[in-house]
């Protein structure tokens, strides 16, 4: 074991602590260990829109400290209260359809394998009306039973920014004709963050929460 794996097992076995050994290397901040920051923007994660979803995928544990990404935006408060108030913008005022965002979520969860990322949002998309079968087939990289056109061209517009890191003027044309600029912009900006959130969520080890399951090894 590591210096650094041993001080995480400490940190690991504190009182009231749900991490396993060698996770999660930032401080997971219980709400009474908050400055005033620090809870402007916790208040504004756990009392905004999100909380309607709270059901499905829970914003806190039992202490109040907050699962998936949103831990690591409470690090640094000015760029964490930004990046929340984006995350909050394009989950609910989108010119995307929730269908749609959500298939593009989980996308960019199976091409980064992001665990977190998959289990919640496959909750959210269950919600959104994406039934079983198309959630395994998004996951087993297979075309999706009883997508429409827009489904399907979301899907394909979000792989290419994956794979490609842009849209060539045909695909872009296309994404424009049938989503519209605005959507199209917002979808570009959605892959961009939620790639950014995987990313987080990868190098600062942060654990599902319990009865949460990640499909990648």
């Amino acid at each position: 074991m590591s210096a650094a794996d041993g001080l995480h097992e400490v940190a690991d076995r504190a009182p009231g602590s749900q991490v396993p050994t060698a996770s999660r290397r930032l401080p997971w901040y219980a709400p009474g260990e908050l400055d005033e920051p620090r809870r402007a923007v916790y208040e504004a994660i756990v009392g905004g829109p999100r909380a309607a979803d709270a059901g499905a995928v829970p914003l806190v544990d039992a202490a109040g400290r907050l699962h998936g990404p949103f831990n690591a935006m409470l690090a640094n408060p000015e760029v964490g209260r930004h990046l929340q108030g984006l995350g909050a913008a394009l989950r609910y005022a989108t010119a995307l359809g929730a269908r749609e965002r959500e298939i593009a979520v989980l996308c960019v969860a199976r091409a980064r394998r992001s665990g977190f990322e998959w289990a919640a949002h496959a909750r959210l998309a269950h919600g959104a009306g994406l039934t079983s079968d198309q959630i395994a087939a998004i996951l087993a990289g297979k075309n999706a039973p009883g997508f429409g056109a827009r489904d399907a061209l979301v899907r394909e517009l979000t792989e290419l920014l994956l794979d490609e890191g842009d849209l060539d003027d045909a695909a872009y044309a296309r994404g424009e004709a049938e989503l519209g600029s605005v959507a199209l912009v917002d979808l570009v900006v959605l892959v961009g963050y939620y790639e950014l959130l995987a990313r987080m969520l990868r190098v600062e080890r942060v654990p599902l929460p319990p009865g949460f399951d990640s499909p990648f090894p």
